[in-house]
């Protein structure tokens, strides 16, 4: 299975299962008044929200490059990640935050708990499912010796990252508000309640932050590793008639299309057309070793020259 379509595959998870558990949550929710499990309902149903939105960013990316956009519509799968950022930190976080505060300024008996108990275990099973294919879409991805924290860390594909971030956060949430309905009945004090619904709002926020770094960064224009860096002038100077190459310029355009300028240095007996040909061995070593790079620009001079 391609890197996209694990992607997808992880996102269609995602939505399926947020689509019956928010139904289910604000039933739930309606019949016992339970603040978290109405924090827990919006917080799924901005969820389905940003599936969906991400997948209309992945299907917007992939639009061919045209006379306006020479370089592709890449990048537009980071800005829709961004608008989801937003989203959950806005609706997600702040619906809940606000929530909360009502529940312990305005507390109401809760009722028979049975309900949140049966749609919270329900919940934490699908959203456990949601994010094993996540994880898995994210191990894809993940370099020999680096931890999973490095690869969420340093990941350019917001599919992937974001699937990973959101479903994590569910999870977690719903554990939050399971604690929260359980302590608030236990002890009589529907304080709990509400302030699980707070402690929700402040993880989805939190969650918000990481997301917004991380697709600015993208946005910017954020190159390769130092490891590839060293990789690609290791093969550019493996190279036959390769005398020097300097430090290359890496700009991520979409998860799977980087754009590479190289300046390189060539031994100075080579014809104009020994260049050329050198100039295409180059380019097809580092194809050949990093298929993601479809976009690379040499700058071809000669020892004398440079001199």
């Amino acid at each position: 299975m391609s890197a996209s379509s694990s992607s997808k595959l992880s996102l269609y998870g995602g939505i399926a299962a947020n689509v019956a558990i928010a139904v289910s949550k604000f039933v739930a929710a309606y019949i016992t008044g339970s603040s978290a499990m109405l924090s827990e309902g919006i917080h799924s149903l901005v969820d389905t929200g940003n599936g969906g939105l991400l997948l209309y960013g992945m299907s917007r990316s992939q639009r061919p490059a045209d006379a306006q956009h020479p370089f592709g519509h890449g990048k537009e799968l980071y800005f829709w990640a961004l608008i989801v950022a937003v989203l959950i930190f806005a609706i997600g976080g702040g619906m809940s935050f606000y929530e909360g505060i009502k529940h312990l300024e305005h507390p109401e008996p809760l009722e028979d708990p049975m309900w949140n108990y049966i749609v919270l275990g329900v919940s934490i099973l699908f959203e456990g499912a949601a994010l094993v294919l996540a994880m898995r879409a994210l191990l894809e991805k993940q370099v020999a010796g680096s931890s999973v924290w490095h690869t969420l860390r340093t990941s350019r594909d917001p599919a992937v990252f974001a699937s990973v971030l959101e479903n994590a956060a569910a999870v977690a949430g719903l554990l939050i508000a399971l604690l929260g309905v359980y302590f608030g009945h236990l002890l009589n004090n529907p304080a709990f309640d509400g302030g699980a619904s707070i402690i929700i709002g402040l993880l989805l926020m939190g969650v918000a932050v990481l997301l917004v770094s991380r697709t600015k960064n993208l946005l910017v224009g954020e190159g390769v590793s130092e490891a590839t860096m060293q990789q690609l002038q290791d093969v550019a100077r493996r190279t036959p008639g390769v005398a020097q190459v300097r430090p290359p310029l890496t700009m991520y355009l979409a998860p799977d299309d980087v754009m590479l300028a190289l300046d390189v240095d060539f031994e100075d007996h080579l014809t104009a057309a020994q260049v050329e040909e050198a100039v295409v061995a180059v380019q097809d070593a580092i194809r050949a070793t990093n298929p993601e790079f479809k976009r690379i620009f040499i700058e071809a001079k000669s020892l004398a020259n440079r001199a």
